[in-house]
């Protein structure tokens, strides 16, 4: 048990309720879209109707990155990036690294998209910035994400947004964990017969309580990668690199070694994707070529966890032999503490370590976290209904708890829509906007709060039931065809959405019973 004096507690509990409706809202909208977020790789294959399951690193890329480097100027040939694109196609980035006149890092070069049979289907000519952005197959995904990392406010600014959220869902946490005078009571305390009040205020306790360690980890590492570039970086850069963030990177990133700039053909890439697949029993997220072309060239190749592990795998091969050369840490040269810490970061933050179990928890979590923040504020607002009228921030709650879900929804629709006639990347936002104000109009317009509530969370639940015929309809392949390629993906989330459109209509109907059941008895005596 907690126990801190009366004033002492009382300052926690304004503490705790003030970062609450100060910053809840947005938090409540960043870690709603990093529920989606854990699954975007599922919900990007399930909106597009990706159903191929062999990687592009499984199948031959050797011929085809020899024939883009004879046609890409040599001066890109500094780097090469290789990572998958829509149903496991090959995106190849040559550039070099040059710094703006603000002083930040920037890749130059050229980016191409190859097709499943290694054809160019894409070219773009410039900046990191400029070539990459959401494509037409993956604007629902590319759009989820954006939402939760900066919500889509520009650089630098949505990314310290997002880290001062993390800071004040620490706050909220650590204040909240303050204020429990009975922690582990208080885990399996549930008052079903209390009134509404105390009901819920359980329900908040509860779910606060059990997700209380992730919300320290999501916090933490979410401010981590708000403020690693943003502000670690530069910061580092000017104290020991005299401000040179290309230096910074080679110490933390790169691969010491003596230069050889004497030209010399790259190694099989055939062979060195099939020795990194053997070596990790996966296949890699990324790979990078050093001085593509060179003899001292290397090529990096970056792996998920291992099963039963938690940090990422790195791999050094020889880029002139194709020989392999070491695991290296994903920090520094040599293993340590640190090193091990930041590589965790990312596994940690979107539960990708013990794959689609892990997502599964962490979606939970975070639903759990959305709960809290939701409830959290509905409570801090009945605690102070007699004392003014807050019905302006009751409704204003309403419809970003309620109004999100609905909006993101509606973002999906219109992907699932416009992908076939090639406008997803402008109809994804575009609906989500319009939804969006529907909902703001709705709760300026409807005529009571509990109505405006009742409409919201039937438009979840008809949505939810409605995007799987939404996708069919537009020409999404069928559960049949998913079960014959082994691409599972597409059918659960189906399911998942059937089952939470189901659950919701079900809540609504089951409320919408116990609400007459309690206005019956009072109507009875006056018949």
């Amino acid at each position: 048990m907690i126990h801190l004096p009366k004033e002492e507690t009382k300052l926690m509990v304004a503490v705790h309720g003030w970062s609450g409706i100060l910053l809840g809202l947005v938090l409540y909208a960043v870690v709603i879209t990093g529920m989606a977020a854990v699954f975007a790789e599922e919900i990007g294959i399930w909106s597009a109707g990706h159903v191929e399951t062999q990687s592009a690193f499984e199948r031959p890329i050797d011929h085809a990155v020899r024939d883009l480097a004879a046609r890409t100027p040599a001066k890109f040939h500094e780097d090469v990036d290789l990572f998958e694109i829509g149903d496991h196609n090959l995106g190849v980035f040559f550039h070099h690294h040059e710094t703006a006149p603000n002083g930040e890092l920037v890749s130059r070069g050229v980016y191409y998209q190859l097709d499943r049979e290694g054809r160019i289907a894409s070219e773009q000519h410039g900046t990191g910035e400029e070539v990459f952005g959401p494509r037409n197959d993956d604007a629902l995904s590319s759009f989820l994400v954006d939402t939760h990392v900066r919500l889509h406010v520009p650089d630098p600014w949505g990314l310290l947004l997002t880290g001062i959220l993390g800071l004040a869902m620490l706050v909220a946490a650590i204040s909240g964990l303050l204020i429990h005078r009975h922690l582990f009571k208080d885990i399996f305390t549930l008052r079903r017969k209390a009134s509404p009040v105390l009901a819920d205020r359980d329900r908040h306790s509860v779910a606060g309580t059990w997700s209380l360690p992730f919300a320290f980890v999501l916090a933490f590492t979410g401010s981590f990668f708000s403020f690693f570039g943003t502000v670690g970086v530069p910061i580092v850069a000017m104290a020991a690199f005299g401000g040179d963030q290309q230096a910074l990177s080679d110490a933390v990133f790169g691969n010491p070694g003596k230069p050889n700039p004497q030209p010399h053909p790259i190694g099989n890439l055939d062979r060195i994707a099939a020795d990194m697949i053997k070596r990790t029993g996966e296949a890699p997220t990324f790979v990078t070529i050093e001085h593509f072309g060179r003899a001292d060239a290397i090529v990096t190749s970056f792996h998920p966890p291992r099963p039963g592990d938690i940090e990422p795998s790195t791999l050094v091969y020889n880029g002139a032999t194709g020989a392999f050369d070491r695991q290296k840490p994903s920090i520094g040269t040599q293993p340590s503490a640190g090193g091990t810490l930041v590589a965790i970061m990312a596994p940690l933050h979107f539960g990708n370590f013990g794959g689609i179990f892990s997502k599964a928890v962490w979606f939970g979590l975070g639903f759990a976290m959305c709960y809290v923040t939701f409830t959290g504020l509905r409570l801090w607002l009945v605690r102070r209904r007699e004392q003014r009228s807050l019905d302006w921030l009751e409704r204003t709650v309403t419809v970003i708890g309620l109004g999100l879900p609905v909006a993101l929804l509606g973002s999906a629709v219109g992907f699932l829509v416009t992908m076939p006639l090639g406008s997803a990347v402008f109809w994804t936002p575009t609906a989500f906007l319009i939804v969006s104000a529907a909902a703001i109009l709705a709760g300026i317009f409807l005529r009571t709060h509990d109505l405006l509530e009742r409409m919201l969370q039937l438009a979840i639940a008809l949505l939810l039931i409605a995007l799987p015929m939404i996708r069919l309809a537009t020409g999404g392949p069928g559960w049949p065809a998913t079960l014959e390629t082994g691409q599972l993906a597409i059918m659960a989330v189906d399911l998942a959405m059937l089952v939470g459109g189901g659950w919701t209509l079900w809540a609504i109907m089951k409320r919408r019973g116990e609400h007459a059941a309690i206005v019956r008895p009072v109507l009875q005596p006056a018949e």
